[in-house]
C-alpha cells in the first residue's frame, strides 16, 4: 500500500543514511520502523485490556491465593 506522510528534513536525511547503511529501500526501512514502534505500543493494549478485567473481577483479596503467590514470589529470581 502506498501512502504519503511528511517527516522533519533532519529525521528524513538520518533515515536515508541508515537505509544506505544497512543495504535497505527507503520503503523497507519506514516499514520496518513503523512495525516496531506499533509492536512496542501492543503492551499498552494487553494492560488496558488486562485493567479491565481486573475492574470486572473486582478487588476480593483471597488468602490462599496471596499466601500462594507469596511463596513464589519469594523463591523466584529477580
Amino acid at each position: 500500500m502506498k501512502t504519503a506522510v511528511s517527516i522533519p528534513k533532519d529525521v528524513f536525511e538520518r533515515a536515508e543514511r541508515l537505509a544506505r547503511r544497512t543495504k535497505k529501500s527507503r520503503s523497507h526501512l519506514y516499514s520496518d520502523a513503523l512495525r516496531e514502534y506499533v509492536a512496542g505500543h501492543a503492551a499498552d493494549e494487553v494492560t488496558e485490556a488486562m485493567n479491565r478485567v481486573c475492574a470486572e473481577v473486582g478487588d476480593s483479596k483471597d488468602p490462599f491465593v496471596s499466601s500462594a503467590a507469596r511463596r513464589v514470589l519469594e523463591q523466584s529470581e529477580w
